[in-house]
């Protein structure tokens, strides 16, 4: 069982920066392919990130050059650095893990689930 906590949301003005962190528990984390959703109000959760445990990446378009999902195995803890953040940015970021080595970027093939953390980009 791996149980995940998110951290670091918050309100930013367009142009700015947040990052989220999250932090797990358990000993297989190292093995993990760690990724982070969005859910926006009346929009299914979409895939943001990816990282694999070989630590290699993928990303949303939309995010591409923006956003940089970085893991750190000894500390169990994966982040989400945003950049040029912009109001369609604005939704619950969730942290995933899931057991799978492979990419991939639908919400059902991850086993376990963070609570979120609001992100909200405003004037």
């Amino acid at each position: 069982q791996v149980q995940l906590v998110e951290s670091g949301g918050g309100l930013v003005q367009p142009g700015g920066s947040l990052r989220l962190s999250c932090a797990a528990s358990g000993r297989a984390f190292s093995t993990y392919l760690m990724g982070w959703f969005r859910q926006a109000p009346g929009k299914e959760r979409e895939f943001v990130a990816a990282e694999r445990r070989d630590g290699s990446t993928r990303y949303k378009d939309s995010v591409k050059g923006r956003f940089i999902i970085s893991r750190d195995n000894a500390k169990n803890t994966v982040s989400l650095q945003m950049n040029s953040l912009n109001p369609e940015d604005t939704a619950v970021y969730y942290c995933a893990a899931a057991t799978r080595y492979y990419y991939t970027s639908l919400p059902s093939q991850y086993d376990y689930w963070g609570q979120g953390t609001q992100v909200t980009v405003s004037s």
